[in-house]
């Protein structure tokens, strides 16, 4: 009788939190404490509202080596089967080898005798790591995350992966029992060293899209990415590009500042400050994505500072609304017209139009959104076809009503490399975007803050506009009228 309460007892507590239940496995497990950070406790807070079906969503970045696996992974869905024996579970990672270890692991801690009292009913009716089942009908599907990104027939592999994988995310999105019925559990998709790679990183963004985004046909289905930052367009930063609202984000960087500037180690058990400072004088960049969960490369960074941002205009004695337009100087470049209030205080952005559209869209289109913001004096860099484009967007304002834009043009004969490094300070200083101006205008966001100093640039065209707003402070532009008698 003492027994039964006993394990009624045990059965609740570990029950109670994903935390609970880890610490009591794991030591079942290894027979030793498992040593509980306070970056812990956040991620199983988080896993525990995926339990309560309060988030569906949900992103962890946090360093490796942090008990991210053990905690999110396998003790996650462990848990989630003795919840519901009946519950499904989807696993990728970056390669079949470690989500089949992972497999195993779950598999290893549900063998365990401890586990079989409390929980009867989900043992695997095999050793399978890659598909298996629990006798109650529940179980683990493990798979790559990538596919075989190499190799003698890898497009065939590729295909058969894929459909075994979509019509198993469809089987676990139909799940709909008002129960907690299983998750996609996705842990460090994209290898570190593969993370440069354009190629990699769109073939992982693209599986995502096509055989779970696509065929997740229910809200209820929970999707958890547990992963190190590597870069700005891995699988969690094109999720927050593409779905900004959809996600629950918990980021943990292993240096945090407390409320009175002092740096403190996320898990002093793991890694003193000393030794990660010692990190990232080894390697910044490394330190700052992996470990910092900040993907920008911040050494070599043009803007390594950022930028300030607004939510409401200040009341300034001074005020003008200004534009700099610079027009493509060939196919692939683009033209970037930033519309911005001029004050004492810098230059408050209020629009950015940033497109690779031929000029009978964008003249139009320029010319609207002058007249829109009311803009006083519209400067355009007349190097490639800017003096006709100049023209013709005046034109084009006047057909809308607007008489109040002055319109000029000007050559510009200055290097535009020097410009943009000489006035990235001011820049800085003096430039204050939207706040969510990622959100807003994403293609520009991302050629302004990843622009490097040194090395060749995609697209120099979003500094060099911003460059302009700068250099054309407080200065009297002609107008056109004026020019052409």
């Amino acid at each position: 009788m003492n027994e039964i309460r006993d394990i009624d007892v045990i059965k609740t507590w570990t029950l109670q939190s994903t935390l609970n239940f880890t610490r009591y496995f794991f030591k079942e497990k290894y027979k030793r404490k498992f040593v509980v950070g306070k970056h812990h406790v956040k991620i199983a807070e988080a896993l525990d509202r995926v339990f309560r079906g309060e988030s569906t969503r949900l992103i962890i970045n946090i360093a490796p080596r942090y008990g991210k696996t053990e905690l999110a992974v396998k003790n996650f869905i462990a848990m989630g089967l003795a919840i519901n024996p009946k519950a499904k579970f989807i696993h990728l990672s970056y390669s079949d080898d470690l989500a089949r270890d992972n497999s195993r692991g779950v598999q290893e801690i549900i063998r365990e005798s401890s586990y079989r009292r409390l929980f009867p009913g989900t043992m695997p009716t095999s050793i399978n790591t890659r598909k298996w089942f629990t006798t109650e009908g529940g179980g683990l599907y493990a798979v790559s995350s990538a596919g075989q990104v190499t190799g003698f027939g890898a497009g065939l592999v590729d295909k058969e992966d894929e459909e075994e994988l979509a019509a198993e995310v469809e089987e676990l999105s139909s799940i709909d029992n008002g129960d907690f019925g299983g998750a996609i559990v996705i842990d460090d998709p994209i290898k570190p060293d593969d993370a440069r790679s354009a190629l990699v990183r769109d073939k992982v963004n693209q599986k995502f899209e096509t055989t779970i985004r696509n065929r997740v046909n229910s809200r209820k289905t929970p999707i958890i990415i547990i992963m190190q930052r590597l870069d700005e367009d891995d699988l969690c930063g094109y999720l927050q590009r593409l779905e900004p609202d959809e996600w629950e984000v918990l980021s943990l960087p292993v240096i945090e500042t407390d409320e009175n500037g002092k740096e403190t180690p996320l898990w002093e058990f793991k890694h003193t400050l000393k030794e990660l400072q010692d990190l990232k004088e080894k390697n910044s960049w490394v330190f700052e994505t992996q470990y910092m969960q900040n993907p920008k490369p911040l050494t070599g960074l043009m803007y390594e500072r950022g930028f300030k941002t607004y939510e409401t205009i200040p009341v300034t004695r001074k005020h003008t609304v200004k534009a700099y337009i610079d027009t493509a100087d060939t196919g692939a470049d683009f033209l970037c017209c930033i519309i911005y209030l001029e004050t004492e205080i810098g230059n408050f952005i209020l629009d950015v139009y940033y497109t690779q559209e031929p000029m009978e869209t964008t003249e139009p289109e320029t010319a609207r959104r002058l007249s829109k913001h009311e803009v006083e004096r519209a400067t355009i860099e007349s190097n490639n076809g800017g003096r006709g484009f100049a023209r013709n967007v005046e034109a084009q304002c006047r057909l809308l009503g607007n008489r109040k834009t002055s319109v000029t043009w000007f050559h510009q004969s200055e290097n535009k490399d020097v410009r943009i490094f000489n006035h990235s300070a001011e820049v800085q200083n003096l430039t204050y975007f939207p706040k969510g101006w990622e959100h807003l205008y994403p293609k520009f966001y991302k050629d302004i803050t990843q622009y490097m100093k040194v090395g060749k640039n995609a697209h120099d065209d979003a500094p060099d506009a911003l460059t302009g707003t700068v250099e054309k402070r407080n200065e009297q532009p002609q107008r056109l009228s004026s020019i052409f008698r």
